[in-house]
């Protein structure tokens, strides 16, 4: 093969824009559904799964129910998850336990999620602060 033909399928392979980095802002994603996050279990390795989020105060919260919570506590690279949001990835985020914040959570997924109705009766043993630090 030529080099002008490799240059040429080099530069057909580029994306059309420029990639930047994400910008963490959490206001922008308060009509988000759902934040993909991608936690690293000790035996199954890389797993990732949506959950329900409420932006406060400028700040993301996520209600962790049972299995959820379950693969926070495990995650191998504990503090830090993979997030995928509104087509943005963060692959260091940093996960707070935010307790303090349980009712107000709760409260804000009531008032977002029409079935929470159902869904707030399960158990959710952990309310978390993603943050970029």
């Amino acid at each position: 093969m030529t080099r002008r033909f490799l240059f040429a399928v080099t530069l057909a392979m580029l994306p059309a824009s420029p990639i930047f980095a994400a910008d963490w802002d959490p206001n922008a994603w308060t009509k988000e559904e759902t934040i993909n996050i991608l936690t690293t279990g000790p035996e199954e390795g890389p797993h990732e799964f949506p959950v329900w989020l409420v932006v406060l105060d400028g700040q993301l919260y996520l209600r962790l129910g049972t299995r959820a919570s379950e693969r926070f506590k495990k995650n191998t690279t504990n503090p830090f998850v993979g997030v995928k949001i509104a087509g943005q990835e963060f692959p260091n985020t940093r996960v707070q336990d935010a307790p303090e914040m349980e009712q107000r959570v709760a409260k804000a997924m009531s008032d977002k999620y029409w079935s929470d109705m159902f869904v707030r009766y399960f158990s959710h043993p952990m309310t978390v602060r993603l943050v970029q630090d």
